[in-house]
């Protein structure tokens, strides 16, 4: 342990990359785990027959007074094997959302994000997760396979506006301010539907219309990268508020009650 921590030390002066040394770090972690792990072994091998006398008497002890740590070297082995989730994904388990920054044997490390209506961004708050919480929660997750999700907008205009005018134009800044190419994406979905099945036949923005109380509604649906969600809703709201202040016949609507 000692000499694995000499050597961490000795990698963290040396490797100026955060992301690298990460890499290496856990490299040596993996290598120590071995070493001991063999030297352990080794020391038990001569005494066999003590040995599992021991384990006989103590196994239902531990069976019970351990079971949130076996659990949790199992959801560890569960994620190395089935990768629910890689470091970098954007997951949600449980109540809990963010980015994942670390894997390790009894727990995985998430930076929070917020909820959705405050945009999904950094918090800055650490989240530590026991690994056994993938057996009981359903896992989210917004990377894996298909990298991009939909994002939706809701316009809410009166019902004297120029609604089929307004939703051309809301369509024309979509297809503008959304960052996404069709290759990009038709690429992602062949790559993920060897794997899953993903099929989608329009991969381009569009605009919904629906009938609210006050107004008529125009949703406007595109994709996006789960990260820049907030980028590219703030950026879609910003022109489409210039759209409606130089056209007379677009408002925006509010509740009003008519007599």
């Amino acid at each position: 342990l000692i000499v694995s921590r000499i050597v961490k030390n000795i990698a963290y002066k040396k490797v100026k990359d955060s992301k690298k040394y990460y890499g290496v770090k856990q490299k040596i972690n993996s290598v120590s785990g071995i070493i001991i792990t063999i030297y352990i072994i080794f020391i038990w091998f001569e005494s066999v027959g003590n040995l599992t006398t021991y384990i006989g008497l103590l196994s239902a002890g531990i069976a019970i007074a351990l079971k949130e740590i076996f659990t949790n070297i199992a959801g560890w082995v569960f994620i190395e094997s089935r990768k629910p989730f890689e470091v970098g994904h954007r997951i949600m388990i449980g109540e809990q959302k963010g980015d994942v920054i670390d894997k390790r044997l009894f727990q995985f490390t998430l930076i929070e994000v917020s909820s959705y209506e405050d945009g999904e961004q950094s918090t800055g708050r650490i989240i530590d997760i026991p690994n056994g919480f993938i057996f009981i929660h359903p896992i989210i997750n917004y990377s894996k396979g298909f990298e991009y999700i939909w994002n939706e907008i809701k316009f809410l205009f009166t019902f004297e506006s120029n609604w089929k005018k307004a939703k051309k134009l809301l369509l024309e800044i979509t297809n503008n301010d959304a960052d996404i190419t069709t290759e990009r994406v038709t690429k992602q979905i062949r790559n993920a539907s060897k794997k899953y099945m993903i099929h989608y036949n329009n991969l381009t923005p569009i605009v919904y219309t629906d009938i609210k109380e006050s107004g008529i509604q125009l949703t406007v649906r595109y994709l996006c990268e789960p990260k820049r969600r907030r980028t590219t809703s703030n950026k879609v709201w910003e022109d489409a508020l210039d759209m409606i202040e130089a056209n007379d016949d677009i408002d925006l609507a509010y509740p009003t009650k008519r007599v």
